[in-house]
């Protein structure tokens, strides 16, 4: 083959392919002509003809971004327990005849002391990818998790438990941090939003087995209303452990590390056989090589300088911004519903509810982000919930009634489902798409980082606002928040790119030529251009 570097039979053929340089790419023609038509097959793939060739590249996608049930089933899990009534017993204090609250400042400190450690997973797991991949680093932070689940299970302090939910929280970090980066690599360009969407809909199914979960024990008046739910986080590690070993490296990470032979083995296990697997590898090169040539080896210090400083404020941006449009009231629901005035029992039915219906939301977004552009669906999903968030904030300012109180809560649901199926599944395919390659493992680590510096703050405003202890101003939070996405909406709207249907040299070039955010998607890229 004219790339010369398909699979050959001795070892020492394969040493050879896997010293070849990157830029052999740029300067041979044949090469270039297959680099060119492997970016072009991705263009003309559609939606559904992409996942009928590349089903395993599929699943293999979801596998990682179903690592993040777990950051979700932990986050949902302590925001339940502040509403079970044995837990509030043993752990609160006494606001009134037979009521009990934990107080604001253990509530904050149970739900930041995870995100506290995840900020620190974050960072660490972008050299350490870089270094290792995607596979290990994963399975490393799988094992970790295992051990750390045991220090809440047999925590019998609230302080022990925010010393669980610290460490568990390191795992966490690496999870999200690779989950966006690796989905995104391994499918073809088409199917790049459904799959990063994933990591949405993977929140959602830990919601729906901690609601599930909470529900069944919440009238349990003993220490097992939270141990046994707490447990049911082994259920994910082993499992997923094995999964990820199994799983195919990504070929632009072993592109990047000169593996060349094992990137070829990787991209025909994920779907592309014969030429085309040439023709994808060829094109991998490519926008390696024209990477490589903008700066050397990837450090964090390259995500402030020159485009790609642009780049990181967008993805730090995108991700801050989803702890203020309405998230939190989501990530807080059953207490959300209690303040709101429904009773306990019945909010955590609300509650289970609420997380069947973001399960719905997640599956929808899959063909929005086919049909839509990534910057139409966020702007518009914002603006939508501007208008629920007002709405839910002038219902709790009027003379408070039962209906008042029901409406309160269905407006928190609606809330929950249009952030499920717009802003949360998309961000994370804006991350993944709009980081370059070489630094990708580092920047979506960062992007992180700035959304638990932005939501360990707005976690203690929300418990402040919601707690008895604290404002206690329930459906009045939606004034704070609705102001906050109106912001999140404008900063969008001037400097949120499309990057719907881009390869990632195209969208290499398109920062490199500092385009307009608005200019984005009119703007013609040459298939033939290595700007």
């Amino acid at each position: 083959m004219s790339s010369g570097i398909e699979e050959t039979k001795t070892e020492g053929q394969v040493q050879h392919n896997e010293k070849l340089d990157h830029s052999e790419v740029l300067t041979n023609k044949d090469l270039m002509h297959e680099a060119i038509e492997g970016e072009n097959q991705e263009h003309q793939m559609g939606v559904w003809e992409a996942a009928k060739t590349h089903p395993k590249a599929c699943i293999w996608a979801f596998i990682f971004c179903f690592t993040i049930v777990m950051e979700s089933f932990d986050m949902f899990l302590n925001t339940n327990f502040v509403a079970l009534t044995y837990y509030k017993q043993r752990f609160g204090v006494s606001t009134g005849p037979k009521e009990w609250s934990i107080p604001t400042r253990w509530q904050s400190a149970l739900f930041q002391s995870g995100q506290c450690g995840a900020f620190l997973g974050v960072f660490a797991a972008g050299p350490i990818t870089n270094r290792f991949g995607y596979r290990w680093t994963t399975i490393f932070a799988l094992i970790m998790m295992n051990a750390t689940i045991f220090i809440s299970f047999f925590s019998t302090s609230l302080g022990m438990m925010v010393a669980g939910q610290l460490l568990e929280g390191i795992p966490w970090g690496f999870f999200i941090a690779n989950s966006p980066a690796y989905a995104s690599e391994v499918v073809p360009l088409s199917l790049r939003g459904a799959t990063t969407a994933t990591l949405q809909m993977s929140w959602s199914i830990g919601g729906i087995i901690v609601a599930g979960a909470s529900y069944a024990y919440n009238n349990r008046m003993d220490q097992w209303s939270w141990r046994v739910p707490t447990a049911l986080q082994w259920l994910f590690p082993t499992p997923l452990m094995i999964l990820v070993f199994l799983a195919p490296e990504s070929p632009w990470w072993l592109i990047r590390r000169g593996r060349k032979a094992e990137a070829l083995r990787s991209i025909e296990r994920l779907g592309d056989k014969g030429d085309k697997s040439q023709k994808t590898l060829a094109m991998i090169e490519r926008t390696v090589e024209l990477e490589a040539e903008m700066g050397g080896a990837p450090s964090l210090l390259d995500l402030f300088k020159g485009t790609d400083l642009r780049r990181t404020l967008i993805i730090t941006g995108m991700y801050a911004s989803q702890n203020f449009a309405g998230n939190l009231i989501a990530n807080q629901a059953t207490y959300f519903f209690e303040q709101a005035g429904i009773s306990t029992d019945k909010a955590f039915q609300l509650n289970l509810i609420n997380s069947c219906l973001q399960f719905v939301a997640n599956a929808l977004s899959w063909p929005l982000t086919a049909w839509f552009g990534r910057r139409t669906i966020y702007l518009w999903g914002t603006a939508i919930n501007v208008a629920f968030l007002f709405i839910l904030a002038i219902c709790g300012s009027v003379h408070q009634t039962h209906a008042t109180s029901y409406a309160q809560a269905c407006l928190g649901v609606i809330i929950s489902f249009v952030y499920a199926g717009a802003m949360g599944p998309i961000t994370y395919t804006i991350i993944a798409e709009t980081s370059a390659v070489r630094l990708r493992a580092l920047s979506t680590g960062v992007g992180r980082a700035a959304y638990y510096v932005a939501e360990i703050p707005m976690i203690f405003l929300a418990s402040q606002m919601l707690n008895q202890t604290g404002w206690n101003l329930a459906g009045k939070c939606g004034y704070v928040w609705g102001c906050t996405a109106i912001v999140c909406w404008i900063l969008a709207y001037f400097f949120l790119p499309e990057l719907k249907g881009r390869s990632y040299r195209e969208i290499d070039i398109l920062f490199n030529r500092k385009v307009p955010a608005r200019e984005f998607k009119t703007t013609h890229i040459d298939v033939t251009e290595n700007e």
